[in-house]
């Protein structure tokens, strides 16, 4: 499931902070999957490191407003 920009701006700060949440926990799986040779999907971890970007980038504009 791709993000996009548009889509995380139009949510709320707690919106925001709950998805980056659970990003990171999803993040964190990853990497033990990984290191347990058990991920065989390498470029998921690309996609939600730069979707944990993309909602902290969200974070700091909404708080900038």
């Amino acid at each position: 499931v791709k993000m996009t920009y548009s889509d995380i701006n139009e949510k709320s700060l707690q919106e925001l902070n709950e998805l980056l949440k659970e990003k990171k926990v999803l993040l964190f799986e990853l990497k033990a999957k990984l290191k347990t040779m058990q991920l065989t999907n390498t470029s998921e971890l690309r996609v939600v490191k730069k979707d944990i970007a993309r909602i902290q980038t969200a974070i700091t504009a909404s708080k900038a407003k």
